[in-house]
């Protein structure tokens, strides 16, 4: 068995198995922190913040200039200025034609799909759940809008040029980690076509549900809790079972509960998808978050969250609801303003079986399993595609603002970056933990208004994970790198890293690794007719054998014993002078037994063939001019030196005496 790791960075995993002649991938996440190194895109007058950018001097060992239109900077940090780039799986590492399935875990894992399925050769099946589908489309949606709709004049190239290996030190210091983060891998985002095309080739799945891979291997998918629809997978064969885990959750929010016990005893466990910020409560940060944008709507402040449109932000919104409702706070109205905000909020109302069970009986009861629809009738909750579709008509303030993108370089978050961020009575609440805030508001110093880091990751952090596998308690552990060890700027940690009972082998990106997991045995089924041949004899007390003689075949992954026929002629019956012909399944003779080697030595001496026969000094072969015979691990091998078809035929018949006699 082998794994491929073609990760992009340890939050967007993407990892191929091969094994039982099937390749299935595992997730296929696209990294969005490249983005970071790009200035913001944005759509109308130049906004204020760009108006401290200045040309960065690009020069090289005889002073010229280089690339210089293409960097910009900012308050001593440079940025690309060009359309932004993001970091896809590696596709070198394996021919992406060979890959027979992709298995999608979350909204989040599906991201980089398009760019396996529709710029490689892939030919193969992708299965997902339906709300991972959904959701995963927009998100998508939204990434292409935001990126198509405000396409720079022209694309930077020349900066990213390597033939001067050199080239990259000359870059500004924030730059030249870019070669640290496979620049070369890096692509604008895909199209719209592209990204239809690709969902046309998932095919929707439910928990429990049992997928056949080509007859070799079954896959089945169960409750992550991480996300609604987010899923662990289950990959087995008749004799082995393999466990992925990626995003994994207990804490109770909106999506239905981990699902652990089909989890259990798995040959191999493949784990990712740890919390990024183990060191912080997501309970807790929620409570910060409500109190922070009371507090700031009190003092006549608006809040601005950069989140994605789905995930985290519906337990965000009925947080805030609640809260809000509890104190009857009536002081700031609530906007959520991206082109897949409505598509997004009703789509968490029609996957009640994907839910939580509280949310579900709310479903029968009926109510709404989220309360956003009732703020958003009365007005409380207003959403809007884009802040130019009438966002401006009554728009009242203090007031919350959700809005993408996190990182603050696409997206409708820009035009309140520019609005507010000048003001100390604002607040931008960063909660993503997949993007550095810092980063995120580099392109916008100075900033007056408070910037709070609430990083909510429900996923499991290193302890839990811990009890969780050693609960499962797998044969084997593969996991990234970075979990087998503390983070370089806490080397003293212990804690942050994992410690289970059994050694977890570690995956490091864009590798290939070897595991220890070999077939040892294949299931055969065996036709009705050789079935009905079968007479099983008894051997010893509870144990029944039977010879057997089949040819093997195979078709599609799955093994058939086959009869084997011998044609007998028999005479016709009555007055019929024709004689008919039956085919009579036959079986070659088991030898099963234990011989006496006195026994058979004697039996030997007495064929003038095997005259000489004599012990050797080991006592446990019987040499002979013709042959040899030797006993090992309970098993009788015969080695003939004489190709002469009478000297086997005699063996044959001393062995099988001897085993009569016995």
């Amino acid at each position: 068995m082998k794994l491929y790791n073609l990760s992009a960075s340890q939050a967007a995993p993407c990892i191929v198995v091969k094994f039982n002649t099937c390749t299935i991938m595992l997730d296929c996440c696209l990294d969005f922190r490249s983005v970071a190194n790009f200035l913001p895109s944005f759509i109308g007058n130049r906004p204020t913040f760009l108006q401290n950018a200045s040309r960065q001097e690009v020069k090289d060992e005889h002073g010229n200039s280089n690339f210089s239109c293409e960097i910009k900077e900012i308050f001593g940090r440079a940025f690309v200025d060009s359309n932004p780039e993001f970091n896809p799986p590696e596709v070198d590492l394996i021919n992406l034609s060979t890959i027979d399935v992709i298995l999608i875990s979350n909204f989040l894992s599906i991201t980089a799909l398009p760019f396996i399925t529709e710029y490689t050769k892939f030919k193969g099946q992708v299965f997902a759940t339906e709300p991972t589908k959904e959701f995963g489309r927009l998100l998508m949606e939204e990434l292409v809008e935001f990126c198509n709709k405000v396409p720079k004049d022209r694309h930077a190239s020349q900066w990213r040029v390597s033939r001067n290996k050199n080239k990259h030190r000359r870059l500004p210091n924030t730059l030249q980690r870019c070669w640290e983060q496979r620049l070369s891998s890096w692509r604008q985002i895909y199209t719209a076509d592209d990204l239809y095309n690709s969902l046309k080739k998932v095919k929707d799945i439910a928990y429990a549900e049992k997928l056949t891979v080509y007859g070799a291997l079954n896959v089945t998918a169960y409750s992550s809790g991480y996300t609604i629809g987010g899923c662990n997978w289950t990959i087995k064969s008749d004799f082995e079972k393999i466990v992925y885990m990626s995003g994994t959750s207990k804490i109770s929010s909106h999506p239905q509960t981990l699902e652990e016990k089909p989890l259990e005893n798995a040959d191999l466990m493949i784990f990712t998808g740890l919390t990024e910020v183990p060191a912080h409560d997501p309970l807790r940060l929620i409570n910060d978050f409500t109190n922070t944008i009371i507090k700031t709507a009190k003092q006549g402040g608006n809040t601005l969250v950069p989140c994605l449109p789905c995930g985290i932000v519906f337990d965000l919104l009925e947080t805030l609801i609640n809260v809000c409702d509890a104190i009857d706070c009536r002081d700031f109205t609530i906007y959520f303003v991206s082109p897949s905000a409505k598509g997004s909020l009703a789509f968490s109302q029609i996957y009640a079986e994907w839910l939580h069970q509280e949310k579900q009986n709310k479903a029968y009861l009926p109510e709404q399993p989220f309360n956003h629809e009732e703020l958003r009738i009365g007005g409380k909750l207003r959403i809007f595609p884009s802040v130019r579709d009438g966002m401006s008509n009554n728009f009242k303030q203090p007031c919350v603002v959700f809005a993408g993108h996190p990182s603050l370089r696409f997206g409708d978050a820009i035009h309140f970056m520019d609005l507010w961020s000048k003001s100390s009575q604002n607040s931008i609440i960063f909660v993503d933990s997949s993007f550095s805030h810092i980063d995120a508001l580099a392109p916008y110093q100075p900033i007056n208004a408070k910037t709070y880091h609430f990083p909510i990751d429900s996923r499991l952090d290193h302890k839990d994970a811990t009890l969780i596998i050693n609960k499962l308690n797998p044969k084997r552990l593969v996991v990234p790198q970075q979990y087998v060890c503390p983070p370089p700027n806490a080397p003293h940690r212990a804690d942050l890293k994992l410690n289970t009972n059994v050694r977890a082998q570690p995956l490091d990106m864009n590798t290939a690794m070897k595991v220890d997991l070999k077939r040892s045995f294949e299931k055969v089924h065996l036709t009705p007719k050789l079935a009905g041949s079968v007479v099983p004899q008894q051997y010893s007390s509870g144990v029944l054998i039977s010879p057997i003689s089949a040819y093997l075949d195979t078709n599609d992954n799955k093994h058939t014993f086959l009869p084997c026929n011998r044609r007998r002629k028999i005479e016709a019956g009555g007055n019929q002078r024709k004689r008919k012909i039956v085919d009579d399944i036959t079986h070659r003779p088991l030898c099963v037994g234990k011989i006496s080697v006195d026994l058979l030595l004697s039996e030997l001496r007495l064929d003038p063939l095997f005259n000489d026969a004599k012990l050797d000094d080991s006592k446990k072969s019987i040499v002979m001019a013709n042959a040899v015979i030797e006993e090992k691990d309970n098993e009788t091998f015969v080695t003939y030196k004489s190709m002469e078809d009478r000297v086997r035929q005699r063996m044959t018949d001393i062995l099988l005496r001897s085993l009569k006699a016995n």
